[in-house]
């Protein structure tokens, strides 16, 4: 298979895509005031870790065979695997149509957001508990909207820390590199162990969401595999219609059941402050080398399954609602609404839902991108996976 390294300056990009983002969950986890007024420079000092970057013990080659490598893979039963969960609808709301009862085979690889923010390592070690932990609740409530796979696999891996994305220097790539190094020898057995004319969905949020479209460039693009993707989620990743889109080998996802195609979001209640979320993504260039400015993010509106456009909150077939301690929650229909602002490309959800205390500064409901749409996006991937069948490649 040909594989294509990304340039220094494309992996700068991807790098900062996440720039803003990691400011303004930082901004919230430190609760400090003054970080809202010196941002960049406090959060840089307090997150970006002040350590040489320690090169980890490289991964055996046969590594991802051990099922303890995995969040989410086929046999480890609905119990045990975050991914099977199965949210109920809240008490009184009617509950939404199903999906397709014959719905076709897919295999769906996810990889989970950013769930390490020390400064004392550039890397995360599978062996530290308090980001394992809250990366299996964010599989829970993120990788499960994906539960009617046949197969989903969720790796495990050596996730660079928030303060990787706050920086330039030169341990903040090499902890990048160190994490997509994990994620692409999971994706390797991943492949390994699907049918071979299975269709696959990638998907991933925040952190995850740079690794799918790492994935996407270097192992995906020019390859008869592309052929195999019904669809590509990198959700919470600001991707510009003009510059980062026509890189990555898809289409945009802009009708429903269209497959072969992408699919982003970043979510914002009204009224909403994208200052912060948009500043560095128009001052960085795109992975084509040209400058972004002008150029709005891709909005994909899981609502309607399409592009630029709007659907009221009677569209939202079910919100999940987390519970207080994050370990449940319920489906809510018809509560948020969605439309794409065509000035910036954000998706805008009205009024503020009460979905719990981890939105960001400028409204900013980057954390619960998924959550949001949670029972729309269970269906968008299955007809996007009945769509892909009648092109199957031979």
């Amino acid at each position: 298979m040909r594989k294509t390294l990304l340039t220094r300056q494309r992996r700068r990009t991807l790098r900062k895509f996440l720039y803003t983002v990691a400011i303004l969950i930082v901004l919230f986890i430190a609760g400090l005031f003054v970080l809202r007024i010196y941002a960049e420079e406090l959060t840089e000092f307090a997150m970006v870790p002040r350590v040489d970057f320690v090169e980890q013990e490289a991964l055996e080659p046969n590594a991802y065979q051990d099922p303890a490598m995995w969040f989410s893979r086929p046999g480890m039963g609905a119990v045990n695997d975050p991914s099977r969960w199965q949210p109920s609808y809240a008490e009184g709301t009617e509950p939404a149509e199903g999906v397709d009862e014959e719905t076709p085979g897919f295999a769906v690889f996810f990889v989970h957001p950013t769930s390490f923010t020390e400064n004392d390592a550039w890397n995360a070690r599978l062996d530290d508990e308090l980001s394992q932990d809250r990366a299996r609740v964010m599989v829970r409530g993120m990788a499960s909207a994906f539960n009617q796979a046949s197969e989903i696999w969720v790796p495990r891996y050596r996730q660079a820390t928030y303060g990787a994305f706050l920086t330039d220097a030169p341990e903040a790539g090499r902890a990048l590199d160190l994490a997509y190094a994990d994620v692409s020898a999971a994706f390797d057995f991943f492949l390994e162990s699907i049918p071979a004319d299975e269709p696959i969905v990638l998907a991933g949020h925040s952190q995850g969401g740079y690794h799918v479209v790492r994935l996407l460039l270097e192992k995906l693009k020019g390859t008869p595999l592309m052929d195999r993707v019904a669809v590509a989620y990198p959700v919470g990743m600001p991707i510009s219609i003009e510059t980062d889109l026509p890189e990555l080998g898809l289409p945009a996802c802009a009708s429903p059941g269209q497959a072969g195609c992408v699919a982003s979001w970043a979510s914002f209640a009204e009224p909403a402050d994208t200052t912060q979320y948009l500043r560095l993504y128009r001052d960085t260039p795109g992975l084509d080398g040209n400058a972004r400015t002008g150029s709005p993010i891709l909005c994909f509106n899981p609502l309607t399954g399409g592009i630029e456009n709007s659907a009221e909150a009677s569209s939202n077939l079910g919100t999940l609602v987390p519970e207080d301690d994050l370990s449940g929650g319920e489906l809510v229909p018809g509560g948020v609404p969605a439309r794409c602002d065509p000035t910036t490309g954000v998706l805008l959800i009205g009024e503020p839902p009460a979905l719990g205390p981890y939105v960001l500064p400028g409204n900013n409901y980057h954390v619960y991108d998924i959550p949001l749409f949670w029972k729309n996006l269970q269906v968008d991937v299955v007809e996007r996976v009945q769509a892909w069948q009648p092109n199957r490649p031979s």
